[in-house]
């Protein structure tokens, strides 16, 4: 589990970035319940002092790299891409990837640590403004330009802007559990987003840029994504006709509105299955799925597993690690169908 948090810092800083990484990291949650500790957060730079922003306002910045040395995580902020980066931050980012630290960038934090080394033969991903030019620079890098964030390892890099508030959820998703990143998500007052569970990718989101309308339609989804939810429904919500609903739907979300569901479902799916003792059926059926089999189709498109090899996997020693016997007919069904 990962407490102390670093994040490093330099001129030119995009303040909404940081902002996010603070407010994800920054704010003590621990009473609420949810497994969240009160993590020590250090802002870090080379030389302590005033920072100036991308936005023009200067950030006062007390501590300098020592802070990172015994992090859990270490978290680059962005930097205008292509800026030198000092040697000293360089080699924190390797310290800290030797001994095995988490290590997140945010934007075009993904140059700081291509140029320390730590993206050779690893996948990643920046703002999609800046994707050329670092696959350009670090030819030993896999640079995805069509995801939101990518993991690989003990690295997480993510793409522009609002892209940080979902690797970051990612990140307390992963170590903490769903309904850690539910409780932040909803303090932050953020609409539900699609993340990787068990892949290493995962489809542009809900961009910023959508609508009000759209933005209430699909948190209204994501409390009854357990009912059928045809396009014409959801056309008649926003008093739309389908074609309409369909092409403005894609224009604010990027995918189509049974792809939207079927990520959300997933995630709810998981979910359930971390956290309960529910029998898969019941699972598919509260995520949406109505039936195992579907449950089971998407787990393996999209996480490569079985609902109940997932189960063991992410619901811990503390729940034990026995099957019931749904589970088992689960288990050999899917094995039967993957020969």
């Amino acid at each position: 589990m990962f407490t102390k948090v670093a994040v490093i810092v330099l001129p030119g800083l995009a303040v909404f970035e940081f902002g996010v990484v603070c407010e994800v990291f920054g704010v003590d949650r621990s009473a609420l319940g949810v497994g969240l500790p009160a993590f020590d957060l250090r802002v870090c730079t080379p030389t302590p002092g005033l920072v100036r922003t991308a936005s023009g306002v200067s950030l006062q910045v007390e501590q300098d790299l020592t802070g990172a040395d015994d992090a859990d995580l270490v978290i680059m902020a962005p930097y205008p891409a292509g800026a030198a980066v000092p040697d000293a931050v360089l080699d924190a980012l390797r310290s800290a990837d030797r001994r095995g630290a988490r290590i997140f960038s945010v934007c075009s934090g993904a140059f700081a640590l291509a140029e320390a080394g730590l993206l050779d033969g690893r996948s990643a991903t920046t703002h999609w403004r800046y994707t050329g030019a670092l696959a350009d620079a670090y030819p030993g890098t896999r640079v995805d330009e069509d995801v939101l964030y990518v993991q690989d390892g003990n690295v997480l890099t993510s793409a522009g802007t609002a892209s940080g508030i979902d690797a970051s959820l990612h990140l307390i998703r992963e170590e903490f559990g769903p309904r850690a990143a539910t409780a932040i998500a909803r303090g932050m007052v953020v609409p539900p987003h699609r993340d990787g569970g068990q892949a290493q990718f995962i489809e542009r989101p809900i961009p910023a840029e959508c609508g009000a309308s759209m933005e209430e339609l699909l948190v209204w989804l994501g409390d009854h994504l357990d009912q059928d939810l045809p396009v014409a429904t959801l056309a008649r919500r926003l008093h739309m006709s389908e074609r309409t609903f369909a092409r403005r739907f894609r224009a604010e979300t990027g995918t189509t509105p049974a792809a939207w569901l079927t990520g959300q479902r997933l995630l709810r799916a998981q979910a359930l299955l971390e956290e309960t003792r529910l029998t898969i059926d019941a699972v598919a059926r509260a995520a949406g799925f109505g039936q195992a089999v579907l449950l089971r189709h998407h787990f393996h498109r999209a996480l490569g597993v079985s609902p109940a090899a997932y189960r063991r996997t992410f619901r811990g020693s503390d729940k034990g690690c026995d099957l019931d016997l749904h589970e088992l007919e689960e288990e050999f069904g899917a094995r039967a169908l993957s020969r």
